[in-house]
């Protein structure tokens, strides 16, 4: 979890840098830059102590080390010039590994007045390298301020509705992750957690139950924002680095692509497969399949429209179109997807979402949830769906499951905020196409976000809130 500490400092930055920097994708840029040159000299001052050298700033790049900045009696124009001069051209350092060295690429300084950047810079140097994943999680806190939508329609995913949907599609240790569109790799980074989560020693699903059970417990404690609790202790070193060269994620957006590197960095990858790649337009990876795929693709064609390939069995230059027909697509013989979609997806009459509808009705499409209005605001008022896509249970089933949603009261919540419930049995991986699991007696609410989102599944996987907090067992 993040602490108290680490999320002030970050607030502390973003209200510096407000009067100059007042847009808040700007704002994430200009600290991950500056916390990554922070980072890179801590690096080297903990090297020169262990009896090694420096890398990072040597040589020509010496004068641009943080103890530079950071001198007495430095001006603040000199300030200024120094550090401007230095982010730009840290991507030239050979010393550099390429992963930081594309952090750097066009980056600037956006702002000209020197006591706004020595405020800054002294707040930056307060933190201290730690690799850990509560540094990720600050990350991620500082990623949770972007709040407008980008120019392709893309916007953050609430961390809920990512972490629900990566339980449902349940990725292995030994399968391929892909986001085709992955933003700040938040879905990637959820799936790291699951996998790590269910290969820690001592690790039962019904714990959580019980936890959830106890009076007074920390509800924050119990969802994959705690990936502390789990070390995945029981991965060999084989696992892991397979697993690091299995996840992968594409971007159109270069901003977008710098900000999932750091994060990805930030949670043990040191060399995270993320590629700026246009999904759409470009076919040169369209022979890579994943056996997981995550996605909540942008909702709105670019202006100026898309150019598509032709490649994909559905012709559009609809980019929801396309992105669910390239997921579908792209998913091994065993191959599973959770893609969140505008509802244009499941009731448009135009001939390409038929068309898409009735290619994913053959052979992928297993469940439709309905997420609740409003879920993707401020970013989208759109009101959107959840595809499971499941290739070898949809040759199995004889239906696909379309879930409700029923908005309540939950009275557990001091407020008595609206909360939203969906029952959705699907069928199970192990058995027929007709078998039908019965529904857990017990039911609790949720206390946090004031949504409760409850999926029935078989009586081999269990039910949990959108939130991530396991609330109770499916049994027969």
């Amino acid at each position: 979890m993040l602490d108290t500490e680490t999320k002030r400092r970050i607030d502390t930055c973003r209200d510096i840098l407000v009067g100059k920097v007042p847009d808040p994708k700007s704002q994430v840029e200009q600290i991950t830059v500056a916390l990554i040159y922070k980072f890179m000299d801590d690096m080297d001052a903990e090297a020169e102590e262990l009896g090694g050298n420096r890398s990072f700033f040597t040589g020509e790049f010496a004068r641009y080390g943080w103890a530079k900045l950071m001198a007495p009696g430095m001006g603040g124009f000199d300030l200024l010039s120094l550090y401007s001069e230095a982010i730009q051209k840290l991507n030239e350092n050979p010393g550099v590994p390429p992963l930081f060295r594309d952090i750097f690429k066009n980056a600037y300084l956006p702002y000209r007045d020197p006591e706004t950047l020595r405020s800054f810079l002294k707040e930056v140097n307060t933190f201290t390298y730690d690799h850990s994943e509560r540094l990720g999680d600050a990350f991620e806190y500082l990623l949770s301020v972007l709040g407008s939508q980008g120019d392709a329609g893309q916007f953050r995913t609430p961390r809920h509705i990512i972490d629900f949907m990566v339980e449902i599609a349940e990725p292995k240790k030994e399968e391929s992750i892909l986001d085709p569109a992955c933003g700040t790799a938040g879905f990637l980074i959820s799936a790291y957690k699951h996998i790590l989560k269910h290969n820690t020693r001592g690790y039962l699903a019904h714990q959580e139950l019980e936890a959830f059970e106890e009076r007074g417990v920390n509800m924050e404690s119990l969802t994959l924002d705690s990936p502390l609790r789990y070390d995945g202790d029981q991965l060999t070193p084989d696992d892991r680095k397979r697993l690091a060269s299995n996840i992968h994620g594409y971007d159109i957006s270069p901003d977008m692509v710098r900000l999932s590197l750091v994060n990805m960095y930030l949670h043990g990858f040191t060399n995270p497969h993320i590629e700026e790649y246009d999904t759409l337009t470009s076919d040169d990876k369209w022979n890579q399949l994943a056996d997981v795929i995550l996605a909540n693709p942008p909702f709105m064609s670019p202006k100026g429209g898309i150019k598509p390939h032709n490649r994909f069995s559905v012709q559009s230059k609809r980019s929801e179109v396309l992105f669910v027909d390239y997921i579908a697509e792209h998913l091994t013989p065993s191959g599973r997807a959770a893609v969140v979609v505008p509802e244009g997806i499941i009731f448009q009459s135009q001939g390409a979402y038929k068309q898409l509808r009735e290619m994913l009705v053959k052979g992928y499409l297993v469940a439709v949830i309905s997420l609740p209005a409003g879920v993707f605001n401020p970013y989208s008022g759109v009101k959107t769906s959840i595809l499971l896509l499941d290739k070898p249970l949809a040759k199995k089933s004889n239906g696909i499951l379309f879930s409700r949603s029923i908005t309540t009261a939950s009275t557990s919540a001091p407020s008595a905020a609206p909360s939203t419930r969906m029952t959705c049995p699907l069928p199970s991986r192990q058995s027929g196409p007709s078998a039908r699991p019965s529904r857990a007696e017990r039911t609790k609410p949720s206390m946090q976000n004031g949504i409760t989102m409850r999926l029935w599944l078989p009586e081999s996987r269990l039910e949990r809130t959108v939130s991530g907090i396991l609330v109770a067992t499916v049994t027969e």
